[in-house]
């Protein structure tokens, strides 16, 4: 039997702590704990629209990233659930968490939940057709670049791909 794997000590000497991944619910009233929180609210506001145009179906849901405080430090989640075999990730952190490896453990996380989820599901992100930290995130998580692509939102963007390692 082959396994997938993520090798978590590509990554490990950045991220210093313990982070895990907070599902934001369909129901507006089960997300009220995050208003709280300045940044989270744009993204609530955001997700009920989200959730009308794609469903919501766990776990290719919409994540808060909470630290070991449980403070809230990004976010991340899919697009919307498997079409055709494949799922796009997203993915961010909160300003006073950049560059501390929070955006690359919620894209490794992802993945995890995705390959844990169904295994033949291939993972995809986009970004913007420049090298920068999302490149270099989805570079350390085992993406690679396949290619330009048109996005209703961003207009052509460089979409990468993971590839599966076995173990």
């Amino acid at each position: 039997m082959s396994f997938f794997w993520l090798d978590r000590s590509m990554h490990q000497n950045s991220f210093k702590f313990k982070m895990k991944l907070l599902p934001i619910e369909v129901e507006e009233a089960s997300n009220s704990k995050y208003r709280r929180n300045p940044e989270c609210i744009e993204i609530l506001n955001v997700y009920p629209g989200f959730y009308a145009r794609v469903g919501f179906v766990k776990p290719w849901v919409g994540y808060f990233a909470s630290g070991d405080d449980d403070e809230i430090i990004g976010c991340g989640g899919f697009k919307g659930r498997p079409v055709n075999g494949k799922v796009e990730i997203a993915y961010g952190t909160f300003k006073s968490y950049q560059g501390r490896g929070v955006a690359t453990e919620i894209c490794r996380q992802l993945v995890v939940l995705a390959i844990q989820t169904d295994r033949s599901t291939r993972i995809t992100a986009r970004t913007l057709m420049e090298p920068n930290a999302s490149t270099r995130v989805l570079k350390k998580n085992g993406f690679e670049f396949i290619g330009i692509v048109y996005d209703e939102e961003d207009g052509n963007v460089w979409e990468w791909e993971f590839k599966k390692t076995d173990a």
